[in-house]
């Protein structure tokens, strides 16, 4: 059952991490008031939550492969749930502020899979 759990985890936050790729241009092109420099600061902050979130798809993946039952396996899916809420608090304080429903789902879509890893890491 844990395996199940972590593998569903990892494919909700490996599919986050690619809506936030995926419309990365038209996001920074939202900016177009903004300098260049800035624009690319924003690119860069925009692409680095999504390979973020593919790390922790990852590493979920990985440690789910290897051997489920370990214990360091659980403490993957403990650390990776951490650094989930992390940011889904920090989109909380800043991005979920604003009126793009896209930012005010993400901190629900992180908690999410924060329960789904820490179930897997308890059961």
């Amino acid at each position: 059952m844990n395996e199940v759990l972590a593998y569903l985890a990892a494919a909700i936050v490996f599919a986050w991490g690619v809506s936030h790729a995926v419309p990365a241009r038209q996001v920074v092109g939202g900016f177009s008031d903004t300098s260049a420099d800035n624009r690319l600061v924003i690119t860069q902050e925009w692409l680095a939550e999504a390979m973020t979130m593919w790390f922790i798809a990852a590493l979920v993946v990985v440690a789910t492969a290897i051997d489920p039952e370990e214990s360091v396996t659980k403490w993957v899916y403990r650390t990776s749930a951490v650094m989930l809420v992390a940011v889904g608090a920090l989109t909380a304080v800043t991005g979920a502020r604003t009126p793009v429903i896209f930012f005010k789902i993400c901190p629900v879509l992180l908690s999410t899979v924060a329960t789904l890893l820490l179930v897997a890491s308890f059961v």
